[in-house]
């Protein structure tokens, strides 16, 4: 390799930071539309809200709320979630909200110096909206999300345990420790995790996106189910050639883990993203379709 040829290398290896912060921005602004705003924390938040065509305001509908992961944007989560399709088949109301604000970046934070965190404030104060403008049951409303978010379902399940039913985690970016959980009323929960995630890995431990390590996946679902009183032993079925369903039995709420073999930080089903960067996307099984089928099943019965 020539001095010329190495020496380009050194500076595009230099610049790379800059230009993906860029191409990420410039991206961002194209991409990303809501339809929705709230001040919550005294700051606007933002969200986007699909309401399907079947929606009857004499009939109280499910809400999902279904959030984006790291450096994502809700209308990313909407497209490769594809809940709105389901949404109108089904005739519930899903809404995507926007982590960050004020040009912080775009991830769901929960700090633990507050009482109450921001952006549980923030799901909070969204679901108080949708409810004064929509006749969403109360008994009915999920959460779930990707990465990050699927990490954001987790801490909803700990501080609003009174409003979310069920939650559902995909690939997700789980740094919040249990002993943080203030709430601890068993909640249904869903989870769908690539065994080969490079970015939160299936075994747990460290990896570039996050300074403090991961948990392993079904340690951290065993310890979920035993917040749940489930038995101890689970139930293991094969339901496709590279999906294994881990499902606990006896429980006070329902405990559930597919184990995506060969799969990467994707979402099962849905739109890919880039599997140079994230791994493989597989779709033998439609992690979106599941979801509801299980939120369905687990309406909130303690209020």
């Amino acid at each position: 390799m020539s001095r010329k040829t190495v020496l380009g290398v050194i500076l595009i290896l230099i610049a790379a930071p800059a230009l993906f912060a860029l191409i990420d921005a410039v991206t961002f602004s194209v991409l990303n539309r809501t339809n929705g705003i709230v001040i919550s924390s005294g700051v606007e938040r933002n969200y986007l809200l699909y309401v399907p065509r079947s929606y009857d305001r004499a009939k109280p509908a499910p809400l999902v709320i279904s959030m984006h992961g790291a450096g994502g944007w809700p209308t990313q989560q909407m497209e490769m979630s594809g809940w709105n399709e389901l949404a109108e088949r089904e005739g519930f109301i899903v809404v995507y909200p926007a982590g960050g604000y004020g040009g912080r970046p775009r991830v769901w934070s929960v700090e633990s110096d507050r009482r109450v965190p921001r952006d549980v404030q923030f799901i909070s104060d969204l679901i108080d909206t949708l409810q004064a403008n929509y006749n969403i049951d109360p008994a009915r409303i999920y959460a779930n999300g990707l990465s990050n978010g699927g990490g954001m379902s987790f801490s909803l399940s700990c501080t609003l345990a009174n409003r979310i039913a069920a939650v559902g985690l995909v690939a997700s970016a789980l740094t919040n420790a249990w002993n943080a959980c203030r709430d601890m009323r068993p909640v249904p929960v869903i989870a769908f995790h690539g065994e080969a995630d490079p970015v939160t890995r299936y075994h747990g431990g460290k990896t570039w996106v996050a300074p403090r390590s991961f948990p392993n996946v079904p340690m951290f679902i065993g310890k979920w189910a035993r917040r749940n009183r489930c038995a101890p032993d689970a139930v293991e079925s094969k339901v496709a050639a590279d999906v294994t369903r881990r499902a606990y039995t006896n429980c006070a709420a329902g405990v559930v883990l597919y184990t995506i073999h060969g799969g990467g930080h994707q979402w099962p089903g849905g739109k890919p993203m880039p599997e140079w960067f994230v791994g493989p996307a597989i779709s033998s099984i439609d992690a979106t379709s599941q979801m509801w089928a299980f939120f369905r099943a687990h309406p909130l019965t303690q209020r």
